[in-house]
Protein backbone atom coordinates (compact mmCIF):
# COMPACT_ATOMS: atom_id res chain seq x y z
CA UNK A 1 0.00 0.00 0.00
CA UNK A 2 1.51 3.31 -1.07
CA UNK A 3 1.97 6.40 1.09
CA UNK A 4 -1.22 8.21 0.01
CA UNK A 5 -3.20 5.34 1.60
CA UNK A 6 -0.83 4.24 4.34
CA UNK A 7 -0.54 7.74 5.78
CA UNK A 8 -4.30 8.29 6.05
CA UNK A 9 -4.41 8.15 9.85
CA UNK A 10 -1.64 10.73 10.20
CA UNK A 11 -3.30 12.90 7.56
CA UNK A 12 -6.57 12.90 9.48
CA UNK A 13 -4.71 13.72 12.69
CA UNK A 14 -2.94 16.67 11.08
CA UNK A 15 -6.18 18.00 9.64
CA UNK A 16 -8.07 17.79 12.95
CA UNK A 17 -5.48 19.08 15.39
CA UNK A 18 -5.82 22.75 16.40
CA UNK A 19 -3.60 24.99 14.25
CA UNK A 20 -1.44 25.90 17.23
CA UNK A 21 -0.72 22.22 17.93
CA UNK A 22 0.50 21.53 14.41
CA UNK A 23 4.08 22.00 13.28
CA UNK A 24 4.78 23.63 9.94
CA UNK A 25 5.64 20.23 8.45
CA UNK A 26 2.34 18.83 9.75
CA UNK A 27 0.53 21.55 7.82
CA UNK A 28 2.57 20.94 4.65
CA UNK A 29 1.89 17.20 4.76
CA UNK A 30 -1.79 17.79 5.48
CA UNK A 31 -2.07 19.86 2.29
CA UNK A 32 -0.27 17.18 0.30
CA UNK A 33 -2.50 14.41 1.61
CA UNK A 34 -5.75 16.28 1.14
CA UNK A 35 -7.07 15.19 -2.30
CA UNK A 36 -9.16 18.37 -2.51
CA UNK A 37 -6.27 20.74 -1.81
CA UNK A 38 -4.87 22.70 -4.80
CA UNK A 39 -1.57 23.14 -2.94
CA UNK A 40 1.65 22.34 -4.83
CA UNK A 41 4.76 21.75 -2.73
CA UNK A 42 7.89 23.68 -3.70
CA UNK A 43 11.30 22.20 -3.04
CA UNK A 44 14.36 24.49 -3.10
CA UNK A 45 17.29 22.93 -4.96
CA UNK A 46 20.35 23.09 -2.69
CA UNK A 47 18.18 25.46 -0.60
CA UNK A 48 18.30 29.20 -1.42
CA UNK A 49 21.69 29.09 -3.11
CA UNK A 50 21.13 32.35 -5.02
CA UNK A 51 21.29 34.39 -1.83
CA UNK A 52 23.40 32.19 0.48
CA UNK A 53 26.07 29.51 0.03
CA UNK A 54 24.41 26.40 -1.39
CA UNK A 55 23.65 23.57 1.03
CA UNK A 56 24.29 25.85 4.01
CA UNK A 57 22.24 26.52 7.15
CA UNK A 58 21.58 30.18 6.14
CA UNK A 59 20.39 28.95 2.72
CA UNK A 60 17.94 26.62 4.47
CA UNK A 61 16.76 29.38 6.80
CA UNK A 62 16.20 31.63 3.78
CA UNK A 63 14.21 28.88 2.01
CA UNK A 64 11.99 28.51 5.09
CA UNK A 65 11.47 32.27 5.27
CA UNK A 66 10.42 32.49 1.60
CA UNK A 67 7.84 29.74 2.16
CA UNK A 68 9.47 26.70 0.55
CA UNK A 69 8.05 23.37 1.67
CA UNK A 70 11.17 21.29 1.19
CA UNK A 71 14.90 21.69 0.75
CA UNK A 72 17.00 19.43 -1.44
CA UNK A 73 20.45 18.75 0.00
CA UNK A 74 23.40 16.59 -1.02
CA UNK A 75 25.39 14.32 1.28
CA UNK A 76 29.03 13.20 1.25
CA UNK A 77 31.06 11.25 3.83
CA UNK A 78 34.39 12.42 5.28
CA UNK A 79 37.45 10.30 5.98
CA UNK A 80 36.50 10.06 9.66
CA UNK A 81 32.92 9.01 8.92
CA UNK A 82 30.93 12.24 9.23
CA UNK A 83 28.18 13.04 6.75
CA UNK A 84 28.53 16.60 5.44
CA UNK A 85 26.27 18.60 3.13
CA UNK A 86 27.95 19.14 -0.21
CA UNK A 87 27.01 18.41 -3.81
CA UNK A 88 30.52 17.88 -5.18
CA UNK A 89 33.03 15.18 -4.37
CA UNK A 90 35.56 17.93 -3.62
CA UNK A 91 35.42 21.13 -1.57
CA UNK A 92 37.10 23.14 -4.35
CA UNK A 93 34.05 24.94 -5.76
CA UNK A 94 32.02 25.55 -2.59
CA UNK A 95 34.71 26.45 -0.03
CA UNK A 96 37.94 28.41 0.24
CA UNK A 97 39.93 25.16 0.29
CA UNK A 98 40.73 22.24 -1.98
CA UNK A 99 40.57 18.49 -1.59
CA UNK A 100 38.40 15.40 -1.93
CA UNK A 101 35.87 15.05 0.88
CA UNK A 102 36.40 11.32 1.32
CA UNK A 103 40.12 11.92 1.99
CA UNK A 104 39.60 14.74 4.52
CA UNK A 105 38.47 14.79 8.14
CA UNK A 106 35.59 16.97 9.27
CA UNK A 107 37.97 19.23 11.21
CA UNK A 108 40.17 19.74 8.17
CA UNK A 109 37.17 20.62 5.97
CA UNK A 110 35.93 23.07 8.58
CA UNK A 111 39.24 24.83 8.50
CA UNK A 112 37.88 26.43 5.31
CA UNK A 113 34.88 28.75 4.91
CA UNK A 114 31.98 28.43 2.49
CA UNK A 115 31.71 30.44 -0.69
CA UNK A 116 28.56 32.21 -1.85
CA UNK A 117 27.73 33.42 -5.35
CA UNK A 118 30.37 35.33 -7.32
CA UNK A 119 33.04 33.50 -5.31
CA UNK A 120 32.40 35.58 -2.18
CA UNK A 121 33.85 34.01 0.94
CA UNK A 122 31.58 33.74 3.97
CA UNK A 123 34.24 33.57 6.65
CA UNK A 124 31.72 32.90 9.41
CA UNK A 125 30.26 29.83 7.67
CA UNK A 126 31.61 26.29 7.45
CA UNK A 127 30.22 23.18 5.81
CA UNK A 128 27.38 21.76 7.94
CA UNK A 129 26.91 18.14 8.94
CA UNK A 130 23.75 16.21 8.23
CA UNK A 131 22.94 16.15 11.95
CA UNK A 132 23.08 19.96 12.08
CA UNK A 133 20.83 20.28 9.05
CA UNK A 134 18.27 17.81 10.42
CA UNK A 135 18.17 19.70 13.73
CA UNK A 136 17.65 22.97 11.85
CA UNK A 137 14.85 21.56 9.69
CA UNK A 138 12.90 19.47 12.22
CA UNK A 139 9.19 20.40 12.21
CA UNK A 140 9.91 23.42 9.99
CA UNK A 141 10.55 22.13 6.47
CA UNK A 142 10.74 18.78 4.69
CA UNK A 143 14.15 17.48 3.69
CA UNK A 144 15.07 15.71 0.46
CA UNK A 145 18.45 14.00 0.73
CA UNK A 146 20.03 13.51 -2.68
CA UNK A 147 23.09 11.32 -3.22
CA UNK A 148 22.32 9.70 0.12
CA UNK A 149 21.41 6.11 -0.67
CA UNK A 150 25.04 4.94 -0.37
CA UNK A 151 24.93 6.13 3.25
CA UNK A 152 21.46 4.81 4.03
CA UNK A 153 22.59 2.69 6.97
CA UNK A 154 24.08 5.78 8.60
CA UNK A 155 21.28 8.19 7.70
CA UNK A 156 18.38 5.99 8.77
CA UNK A 157 19.13 5.92 12.52
CA UNK A 158 19.87 9.68 12.54
CA UNK A 159 16.42 10.42 11.16
CA UNK A 160 14.60 7.92 13.39
CA UNK A 161 16.38 9.18 16.50
CA UNK A 162 14.94 12.64 15.78
CA UNK A 163 11.46 11.34 14.97
CA UNK A 164 11.67 12.79 11.45
CA UNK A 165 10.58 9.75 9.44
CA UNK A 166 7.67 11.69 7.89
CA UNK A 167 9.83 14.73 7.16
CA UNK A 168 12.88 13.23 5.41
CA UNK A 169 12.89 11.70 1.93
CA UNK A 170 15.69 9.96 0.07
CA UNK A 171 15.58 9.87 -3.71
CA UNK A 172 17.71 7.77 -6.01
CA UNK A 173 18.02 5.24 -8.78
CA UNK A 174 18.29 2.06 -6.70
CA UNK A 175 16.43 -0.91 -8.12
CA UNK A 176 13.57 -2.45 -6.15
CA UNK A 177 15.73 -5.51 -5.47
CA UNK A 178 18.61 -3.46 -4.05
CA UNK A 179 16.25 -1.28 -2.06
CA UNK A 180 14.58 -4.32 -0.52
CA UNK A 181 17.95 -5.73 0.58
CA UNK A 182 18.90 -2.43 2.19
CA UNK A 183 15.55 -2.09 3.93
CA UNK A 184 15.87 -5.63 5.33
CA UNK A 185 18.74 -4.44 7.55
CA UNK A 186 16.45 -2.13 9.53
CA UNK A 187 13.36 -2.60 11.68
CA UNK A 188 12.08 0.77 10.50
CA UNK A 189 12.87 2.47 7.21
CA UNK A 190 12.78 5.87 5.57
CA UNK A 191 10.64 7.13 2.71
CA UNK A 192 12.27 6.49 -0.65
CA UNK A 193 11.52 8.34 -3.90
CA UNK A 194 12.53 6.43 -7.06
CA UNK A 195 13.90 8.60 -9.87
CA UNK A 196 12.30 7.58 -13.17
CA UNK A 197 14.12 8.79 -16.29
CA UNK A 198 11.59 8.57 -19.10
CA UNK A 199 13.64 8.92 -22.26
CA UNK A 200 14.63 6.83 -25.26
CA UNK A 201 18.01 5.92 -23.79
CA UNK A 202 17.10 4.81 -20.28
CA UNK A 203 13.40 3.94 -20.22
CA UNK A 204 13.71 0.47 -21.82
CA UNK A 205 15.91 -0.65 -18.91
CA UNK A 206 13.91 1.23 -16.26
CA UNK A 207 10.39 0.28 -17.29
CA UNK A 208 10.47 -3.05 -15.44
CA UNK A 209 11.63 -1.32 -12.25
CA UNK A 210 8.80 1.18 -12.65
CA UNK A 211 6.30 -1.68 -12.85
CA UNK A 212 7.71 -3.19 -9.66
CA UNK A 213 7.64 0.13 -7.81
CA UNK A 214 3.97 0.52 -8.72
CA UNK A 215 3.33 -2.48 -6.44
CA UNK A 216 5.81 -1.43 -3.73
CA UNK A 217 4.65 -1.92 -0.14
CA UNK A 218 7.51 -0.48 1.92
CA UNK A 219 7.77 3.23 2.90
CA UNK A 220 6.95 5.13 -0.26
CA UNK A 221 6.13 8.67 -1.24
CA UNK A 222 6.37 9.68 -4.87
CA UNK A 223 7.90 9.10 -8.24
CA UNK A 224 10.41 11.72 -9.34
CA UNK A 225 9.79 11.70 -13.07
CA UNK A 226 12.33 13.24 -15.44
CA UNK A 227 11.84 13.32 -19.20
CA UNK A 228 13.73 14.99 -22.03
CA UNK A 229 11.09 14.76 -24.76
CA UNK A 230 12.86 12.04 -26.73
CA UNK A 231 9.94 9.62 -26.40
CA UNK A 232 6.19 10.21 -26.23
CA UNK A 233 3.92 9.01 -23.45
CA UNK A 234 5.14 10.73 -20.28
CA UNK A 235 1.59 11.75 -19.37
CA UNK A 236 0.59 8.08 -19.44
CA UNK A 237 3.46 7.25 -17.07
CA UNK A 238 2.35 10.03 -14.71
CA UNK A 239 -1.26 8.83 -14.87
CA UNK A 240 -0.23 5.27 -13.99
CA UNK A 241 1.81 6.50 -11.03
CA UNK A 242 -1.13 8.56 -9.78
CA UNK A 243 -3.53 5.64 -10.16
CA UNK A 244 -1.22 3.56 -7.95
CA UNK A 245 -1.51 6.18 -5.21
CA UNK A 246 1.91 7.81 -5.64
CA UNK A 247 2.54 11.55 -5.61
CA UNK A 248 4.12 13.12 -8.67
CA UNK A 249 7.42 14.94 -8.22
CA UNK A 250 8.64 16.98 -11.22
CA UNK A 251 11.67 19.22 -11.74
CA UNK A 252 12.02 22.61 -13.38
CA UNK A 253 15.81 22.61 -12.99
CA UNK A 254 17.03 22.03 -16.55
CA UNK A 255 15.35 21.29 -19.91
CA UNK A 256 16.80 17.76 -19.97
CA UNK A 257 14.72 16.96 -16.88
CA UNK A 258 11.41 18.50 -17.97
CA UNK A 259 10.64 17.86 -21.61
CA UNK A 260 13.60 19.32 -23.46
CA UNK A 261 14.40 22.84 -24.67
CA UNK A 262 11.28 23.26 -26.79
CA UNK A 263 8.94 22.32 -23.92
CA UNK A 264 9.79 25.54 -22.02
CA UNK A 265 9.21 24.14 -18.52
CA UNK A 266 12.55 25.02 -16.92
CA UNK A 267 13.30 27.76 -14.39
CA UNK A 268 15.47 29.85 -16.70
CA UNK A 269 12.63 30.06 -19.20
CA UNK A 270 10.24 30.96 -16.38
CA UNK A 271 12.29 34.00 -15.43
CA UNK A 272 10.73 35.96 -18.33
CA UNK A 273 7.39 34.13 -18.45
CA UNK A 274 6.50 32.52 -15.09
CA UNK A 275 2.79 32.13 -15.89
CA UNK A 276 3.42 30.50 -19.25
CA UNK A 277 6.25 28.22 -18.16
CA UNK A 278 4.97 27.17 -14.75
CA UNK A 279 1.46 26.98 -16.18
CA UNK A 280 2.66 24.32 -18.61
CA UNK A 281 4.30 22.46 -15.75
CA UNK A 282 1.05 22.49 -13.77
CA UNK A 283 -0.58 20.86 -16.80
CA UNK A 284 1.48 17.76 -15.93
CA UNK A 285 -0.39 17.63 -12.59
CA UNK A 286 2.57 17.61 -10.19
CA UNK A 287 2.19 17.40 -6.42
CA UNK A 288 5.79 18.57 -5.82
CA UNK A 289 8.10 20.72 -7.95
CA UNK A 290 11.86 20.92 -7.37
CA UNK A 291 13.03 24.36 -8.50
CA UNK A 292 16.19 26.37 -9.03
CA UNK A 293 14.13 29.54 -8.54
CA UNK A 294 11.89 28.68 -5.58
CA UNK A 295 10.89 32.28 -4.86
CA UNK A 296 9.75 32.83 -8.45
CA UNK A 297 7.75 29.60 -8.39
CA UNK A 298 6.21 30.33 -4.98
CA UNK A 299 5.18 33.82 -6.11
CA UNK A 300 3.47 32.40 -9.19
CA UNK A 301 1.70 29.57 -7.35
CA UNK A 302 0.57 31.98 -4.63
CA UNK A 303 -0.87 34.35 -7.25
CA UNK A 304 -3.19 31.61 -8.53
CA UNK A 305 -4.13 30.14 -5.14
CA UNK A 306 -1.92 27.07 -5.39
CA UNK A 307 0.46 27.79 -2.51
CA UNK A 308 -1.55 29.03 0.47
CA UNK A 309 -0.66 27.00 3.56
CA UNK A 310 -3.60 26.59 5.94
Amino acid sequence: MLARIAALSLSVLCLTLPAGAQTRTDRILAELRDPDSPYVLVSAHRADWRNQPENSIPAIESAIKMGADMVEIDVRRTLDGHLVICHDATIDRTTSGKGEIETMTLDSIRHFCLRAGNNIRKRELVMPTLEEVLDCCKDRILVNIDRGFSYYDQICPMVIERGMQEQVLLNGKASPALLRKRFARHAENLIYVPIINYDSERWPALSSDFERFLKWEDPFFAFEICWNGSVDGVKDVIARAKSAGAYIWLNTLWPSMCGGVSAKMDDDSAFDDPAGVYGRMLGMEPDIILSERPQLLIDYLSSIGRHTLR
